[in-house]
Formats: structure tokens, sequence, C-alpha cells
């Protein structure tokens, strides 16, 4: 029950005081290949559905993602019920460098979709403050069965965030077109 507390406790290491559409990580910096410690800004996070979906798609392209259909995607934001945006931000200067999704039946079950991180920003705990801050938004909503599906390379990630596969021994089913 440990792991569900760091979301919902007193002590949520994603916010501090400055506020940017939801929680920010102030002064966020990260080694260079030289060791001289450099400021890459802050990193904000934003449920904010207004941005420029060729961003996303160059953050999806920078993680080998497939392409899909752009006025897909902006449907399936647009039908989201919970659409959290990660920036960094260097002075005035934005870019997009995570983004999940989450559908809900507005009542009891959320799935989580589409979690990227940039490659550039992975390994540094930004994908877990990411999906802290979507499951802290779920939460905040009253809905308490998270859900998500994970490509095989990234499952070991969601079980150390406490995810289970199959905990009460359900087996999903899927139905594709031929």
């Amino acid at each position: 029950m440990g792991f569900w507390k760091s979301f919902f406790g007193s002590a949520d290491t994603a916010s501090t005081s400055t506020k940017f559409e939801g929680d920010t990580i102030s002064n966020f910096s990260e080694s260079p290949a030289s060791g001289d410690r450099a400021d890459n800004g802050r990193i904000l996070f934003s449920t904010d559905r207004e941005f420029d979906l060729y961003e996303l798609e160059e953050l999806c392209d920078a993680v080998g993602w497939s392409r899909r259909p752009m006025r897909k995607v902006r449907k399936a934001i647009q039908y989201s019920f919970l659409v959290v945006s990660m920036w960094q931000q260097r002075g005035n200067t934005r870019r997009l460098i995570g983004f999940a999704r989450a559908t809900s039946d507005h009542a009891f079950n959320a799935t989580i979709w589409d979690v990227v991180v940039h490659p550039q920003f992975q390994g540094k705990g930004l994908g877990k403050a990411l999906m802290k801050y979507t499951i802290k938004k779920l939460r905040s909503e009253d809905i308490s069965n998270i859900t998500l599906f994970a490509d095989p390379q990234v499952v070991n990630f969601y079980r150390q965030m406490g995810f289970m596969a199959d905990p009460e021994g359900i087996k999903g089913m899927f139905w594709y077109p031929d």
C-alpha cells in the first residue's frame, strides 16, 4: 500500500509552487557527458489538450512508434478522459518531452494509453513522474481501477510502479479485424 500512498500522500515530489496548467519539477538538471551540470530549465505538466499535434508526432517518432493518421490522433485526444503532456521549459521556449492519456467510464475504471517520454529524458525519473501525475489526476476524479497496456520491453517499468499483470486472474480478451 506504500506505493499508492506515494501518489496520494502530502509529499508529492512532482509538485512545487510554480504552476503551468498543473505541477512543475523546478530546475531540472541532468549531467552532460562532460560531467558539468547544466540547467535544463523546468519540467512542466499540463492537462490542456490544445497543443501542436505535430510536436506529439515528433515525440512519437523519436521513440520509434509507427505513424498514425493525424485525424485519428486528434479524435483520440478529443475523446480521452484525461490528457497529460510534459514539457521542458527553458526561458520562453517549451518543448514537448512526454505524453500520456487515459480513457474512462467516468466512474470506476480508466485505462492509460500512449505513454511516451523523449529518449533524451528517459532514465531520469521523468517517466515515473509522468505516471504519478497521471494516476494522481485519475484518483482525484475518484477512479479506483486503473489499467494499461504495455509493450514487453516496458513491463518491468510498470511493475516497479505497482502495476500487476492480471491481479485477480482475469484474462483480457481482444478482437481485431481480419
